[in-house]
């Protein structure tokens, strides 16, 4: 009588740096492994793999990654077998770097090619050589990888990669190369077959996603989009992310307003409120435009909420200029901001500008100017004290407090809510709310970044998205002889930047 030895999979990691894309590319890295018969560590075990998706943009960004490398080095030397590999903006950049300075990485690959990895990561192993791919552009566009996604009841959607802008602040033009758009009809299907999978909300994500269609020459097609995306059946909540203000069309706005499942939620990058600052970030708009886009956008939508990114002390700017800034933010009353205190990138062109601002200028400038974001939001959130808001449950419990055990939605303008369960729920019983849902309740508190709404729930409805939420985390675990967890999206395809 004999016996079959099954081997057991080797298990991953991917660690992910930066915005919403490269989140969305960690989501299909994790697509490819578990396709190619790796399966995710679980959480607290050393995996076989790890991946560092990084980012260019950050402050700190190589140092961050050198640190976690070194950390590294000690683990790997004392497990044989154990593979690293370094993907995403800054291997793009630094490709030539990387594995002088950290020997032991084991595949390099840049922001153009990640459906290479598992072929590199057994190229290197066969061979026993790091192995180092940057394509300096895109061959095959991301969306059509395999995906395995964080969330099964929400999920990005890209609808383009790249930017044509050059701001003189940012180096990802140069890493993720000329926008290139999806057509339509790919978009809608993924879509499509994501709300078939029991997804209610999409994100549709470009590194400038309103100027979406230029590739095809079509000025219109985002606002096209977003109205095809209205005729979805089953899809609840379409949201867009990052749009430039100077692509920004009366067009998109009254898609917005008149597409019932698009939600009033604007993230719009202001970066600067000094006309002078913004030609120095050669950003393609004014003060008064933008202005004039959320004044359009609010008589449209009276609810809108809206959210920025702002720099703190570019290359140049002056006491008035901040100043500037500080009017727009209390004009604009946003619901949120992403502030950033501006450091030099090495090959930005605003990195050999001359009036560097002094670090301590521009610390004491953001501080100054988180107050008054901070007071911005505060004042917006109070508002709504009183109101009903529905709300999508997120997964994960909000707040620690064993009083209340809060759980955690976003509502349709995207502001975070906690909300106290059912009492079963509070007594450690199951609760009937799964992620995925959708709730009503009334607020009764605001913060200057959530609100909270402890009364008694308003309503509840059981949603396709709780019931895939339910089927995967209730499934057993992944076989040792399969391909893994099953990919969710496939064979389809994140705080912002600035």
């Amino acid at each position: 009588m004999s016996t079959t030895q099954t081997a057991t999979p080797r298990t991953y990691e991917v660690k992910t740096y930066g915005c919403q894309m490269n989140v969305h590319d960690s989501e299909r890295l994790s697509g490819l492994l578990e396709a190619a018969g790796y399966v995710a560590a679980p959480e607290g075990d050393q995996a076989d793999v790890v991946v560092l998706n990084t980012c260019a943009v950050r402050e700190n960004a190589d140092n961050k990654l050198y640190g976690n490398l070194g950390h590294l080095a000690p683990v790997k030397a004392r497990r044989p077998g154990m593979q690293i590999a370094v993907g995403g903006c800054l291997a793009q950049k630094d490709r030539a770097t990387i594995t002088r300075k950290a020997p032991w990485v084991d595949v390099v690959f840049g922001t153009h090619n990640i459906g290479s990895l598992p072929v590199l990561l057994e190229r290197a192993r066969v061979q026993e050589e790091a192995q180092v791919e940057i394509l300096e552009s895109l061959e095959v566009f991301p969306s059509t990888l395999p995906t395995r996604r964080e969330s099964v009841y929400a999920a990005w959607v890209s609808v383009s990669v790249g930017c044509n802008n050059t701001c003189t602040f940012c180096i990802v033009p140069s890493l993720r190369g000329k926008e290139k758009d999806r057509r339509p009809g790919d978009i809608l299907a993924e879509v499509r077959a994501l709300v078939d999978e029991g997804v209610s909300e999409v994100t549709l994500l470009g590194q400038n996603v309103n100027a979406y269609g230029v590739e095809f020459g079509d000025r219109r097609a985002f606002s096209q989009l977003l109205r095809a995306c209205g005729d979805v059946a089953g899809l609840e909540r379409v949201r867009f992310t990052s749009p430039h203000p100077a692509e920004f069309s009366d067009d998109v706005i009254a898609a917005m307003a008149e597409t019932p499942n698009v939600m009033h939620q604007l993230h719009m990058p202001l970066q600067s409120g000094s006309d002078r600052v913004l030609r120095a970030m050669r950003r393609s708009y004014r003060r008064e435009r933008y202005l004039g886009i959320i004044e359009r956008v609010r008589a449209a939508m009276p609810d809108a909420a809206l959210s920025t990114d702002i720099i703190v002390g570019f290359p140049g700017e002056t006491e008035d200029d901040f100043r500037e800034t500080l009017e727009v933010v209390r004009e604009a009353r946003f619901a949120a901001a992403f502030t950033f205190q501006y450091s030099i990138r090495p090959g930005t062109p605003a990195a050999t500008m001359p009036d560097q601002v002094p670090p301590d200028v521009v610390r004491e400038r953001y501080d100054r100017l988180v107050e008054v974001v901070n007071d911005v939001a505060w004042s917006e959130n109070k508002r709504l004290v009183g109101r009903r808001v529905e709300l999508l449950v997120a997964e994960g419990e909000g707040r620690k407090d064993l009083a209340t055990r809060r759980m955690t939605g976003r509502a349709r303008d995207n502001r975070l809510v906690h909300f106290a369960p059912p009492p079963a729920a509070v007594a450690e019983q199951p609760s009937p709310i799964r992620p995925g849902d959708v709730v009503e309740v009334e607020v009764t508190y605001a913060a200057p970044h959530h609100l909270v709404a402890d009364g008694p729930l308003l309503a509840h409805r059981r949603t396709r998205s709780g019931d895939a939420w339910e089927a995967r985390t209730l499934a057993p675990p992944p076989s040792t002889v399969g391909l893994g967890m099953p990919t969710i999206g496939a064979p389809t395809t994140s705080i912002p930047t600035p």
